[in-house]
């Protein structure tokens, strides 16, 4: 069969987080646009993959661009709303998130998507991609791109040949990062040759019935999993990630469904070897998974089914027949990394000093050159203990957050192909960064601002390296469907009526943003939240404070408290201990606890 031909001005490969992000808003901003995907399923970590419980950018300050868009559609979605887990603020299940992304992809009038695409070869000229080769349905079909976008999760692209790449282990003396290891350790322990990325996990669902889970005895599985449960016990165990309609995502990284062999064989040549050397993998992967299902299904005594939730799937990896309780895809915590203009190390994701609420605004010796921001607290998957990491927690609204960072545009470009643009986990950061990076908040707004800087490359008639980061920053706080922020301003909410005014106050003056994300100290005065789907009265007693937690003990009984609103959360820092509160929030009885958006008006403390 001969292959077709087509030339577009912007290529998209990949359908992960950032990948369709990136695909949706060049084509929102009028760009035409080709997405091309392996999968069927449109989303990556937070669909196909099944990790519908999303960590990190949970505070509403951080909820911008797509990601608070998407977040917002979710909740809407979902008749019980989101409030389900204790690993997040966010419980939603994937099809439902699949569902809300195909939507905006249908509804974008410059975006093509062909779905079940194989990456056969690409070719470069000089420092530019010149074409792209996949198997489709069709045959095969060569594209010739202006731009293209790697928006893979395992970055496809740099393994034939579009840019040079980092894989592994970064040694200290390479940055200097706190937490990586010695050259010396990287040269004599077989760990590091063995365990290249960060373990990717194959998500297993599991069904319980309303209640269940209340009072469920503690049991101990066999091995390998048999200290799965205790550090949390088996109903917290099982909890963990529940979701709307008593789903459970069993993602578990303690003895549970992690997968830690065979890694290397993974990023070994192009992407048709890592496809076969994953059609190898994935049997062995997905009845890991299953067994530790069944583990849990038996000390359960049975209180756990197996969910087959998605339906056959024609991908090439899926080797189940019929519907299926594994997700199409497994999660990828890391890949191929690409070398970038900038790369980002895990000094660039710590507090500026002590008592510091932020990192440092990455610049260019002149201006920020920040394009997301993202606030993860950094972790790290391998076989064992839990590799050391600097601290970049802090105690906020009554619970543990992790402090915000930025990502530069630099981190975006590659330093030797002038044509390509990363959208995914395949920016440039270190191994030691990618812990911060790769969570799903952060990469959906990292590809966003991928996909919008292609955009204005091209009406502009400039190379991604030659854009004022200005104008891509400046677009991004003005885009008119998912406004997404740059800049980390702790004290000012997505729904704040002038948070695009200091959004701009920040990109004109970065030196007014103090260490504690506030510009010169000054508040932004009041905003009240939108109301939430399933929001209500709390009311009852204030007790704990700041460092320890907050507590209201409500004629329901004692429930911790937490808000993700910083108006709400100053105001609770100062609320007396025994006074009377009463709040607007949603209950989480599997946190446990409420998250409360906003007092009652003209409500002060009563004893």
């Amino acid at each position: 069969m001969s292959s077709a031909t087509t030339s577009v001005p912007l290529l998209v490969w990949g359908g992960g987080s950032g990948g369709v992000a990136a695909a949706l808003q060049a084509a929102r901003s009028g760009v035409q646009t080709l997405l091309l995907t392996p999968g069927h399923w449109l989303g990556g970590m937070i669909s196909a993959a099944g990790v519908c419980a999303p960590d990190g950018n949970e505070l509403t300050p951080w909820q911008t661009g797509l990601w608070g868009a998407l977040l917002r559609a979710l909740a809407v979605a979902e008749p019980t709303g989101l409030d389900h887990n204790w690993v997040s603020c966010f419980g939603f299940r994937p099809a439902t998130a699949e569902s809300v992304l195909r939507g905006w992809v249908a509804s974008a009038p410059n975006l093509q998507w062909l779905a079940g695409c194989e990456l056969l070869a690409l070719e470069r000229r000089g420092a530019r991609v010149h074409s792209v080769t996949v198997e489709r349905a069709g045959g095969p079909l060569t594209v010739l791109p202006q731009l293209v976008i790697d928006g893979s999760d395992l970055g496809d692209l740099l393994a034939h040949g579009a840019a040079d790449f980092r894989l592994g282990w970064e040694s200290q003396e390479t940055w200097n990062e706190p937490s990586a290891p010695p050259q010396s350790r990287l040269q004599q322990e077989v760990f590091f040759e063995r365990q290249p990325v960060q373990s990717p996990t194959w998500v297993v669902f599991g069904q319980v019935q309303p209640g269940q889970l209340d009072g469920l005895s503690d049991q101990p599985l066999g091995p390998p999993f048999g200290g799965a449960t205790g550090r949390f016990g088996l109903a917290r165990t099982l909890s963990y990630g529940r979701l709307p309609g008593d789903l459970l995502m069993l993602n578990w990284p303690l003895h549970g469904n992690d997968w830690h062999d065979d890694l290397p064989g993974l990023f070994r040549g192009s992407s048709q070897l890592q496809r076969h050397h994953l059609a190898q993998l994935a049997p062995r992967m997905q009845a890991h998974s299953l067994a530790f299902a069944a583990a849990l299904e038996e000390a359960s005594a049975g209180i756990l089914q197996l969910a087959a939730l998605f339906p056959a799937q024609p991908d090439r990896l899926d080797q189940l027949q019929g519907p299926s309780p594994l997700a199409p895809m497994p999660y990828w915590r890391e890949g191929r990394r690409l070398r970038g203009l900038k790369t980002v190390v895990e000094q660039d994701l710590l507090p500026l000093g002590a008592g510091a609420m932020r990192a440092a605004l990455p610049d260019d010796g002149q201006r920020s050159t920040s394009i997301a921001v993202g606030n993860y607290a950094n972790d790290h998957h391998y076989p064992g203990g839990d590799w050391p990491l600097a601290v970049k927690s802090c105690r906020w609204g009554g619970r543990w957050s992790g402090t915000p960072f930025c990502i530069p545009y630099g981190a975006l470009l590659s330093d030797g192909t002038e044509n390509l643009l990363a959208a995914d986990k395949c920016l440039s950061v270190s191994h030691m960064a990618n812990g911060a990076t790769r969570l799903q908040p952060l990469v959906l707004n990292i590809g966003q601002a991928a996909g919008l800087a292609a955009a204005l490359c091209l009406q502009r008639g400039v190379a991604p390296a030659e854009l004022p980061v200005e104008q891509l920053q400046r677009a991004l706080i003005d885009e008119p469907t998912a406004p997404a922020g740059p800049f980390p301003l702790w004290d000012t909410p997505w729904h704040h009526p002038h948070w695009r005014e200091r959004q701009r106050t920040c990109l004109q003056h970065p030196e007014a943003l103090d260490g504690a994300g506030r510009l010169d100290g000054q508040p932004p005065g009041s905003s009240t939240p939108p109301a939430e789907p399933h929001e209500r009265l709390f009311s009852g007693v204030f007790g704990g404070d700041a460092q320890e937690g907050y507590v209201l003990d409500t004629a329901e009984g004692r429930w911790p408290l937490i808000t993700l609103e910083p108006e709400l959360a100053a105001q609770l820092a100062h609320w007396p201990a025994g006074s009377t509160l009463q709040a607007i929030g949603c209950s989480n009885p599997w946190g446990p606890w409420l998250r409360l958006s906003r007092l009652l008006p003209d409500r002060a403390p009563q004893r």
